[in-house]
């Protein structure tokens, strides 16, 4: 279920909203709904990675494991080739 809440807009922004919908035949709450959404997704994908770095980190400091910059330059070269290698198996 939605419910009404309140976004508080300058004169200047609702006038380039209304704008752009009525090129693109949708309504001012249709582009704020849509950019909040994707606004949102962005967000929390860049928090995932963030969490998802720290533990990295966190293991490393742990572990000490790491992957030797030769392995990695080498797997890096073979990006957008037909022979494209698969990940070191401790970077995963």
């Amino acid at each position: 279920m939605a419910t009404n809440k309140a976004v508080k807009l300058d004169e200047s922004t609702y006038e380039r909203l209304k704008t752009l919908g009525e090129s693109r035949q949708r309504t001012p709450h249709w582009l704020m709904r849509e950019a909040i959404k994707q606004f949102l997704e962005r967000e929390e994908a860049a928090e995932s990675r963030r969490k998802d770095t720290l533990e990295r980190i966190a293991r490393f400091e742990e572990t000490g494991e790491s992957i030797p910059f030769e392995t990695v330059d080498a797997w890096l070269a073979t990006w957008g080739s037909e022979n494209e290698a698969k990940c070191p198996p401790s970077a995963v």
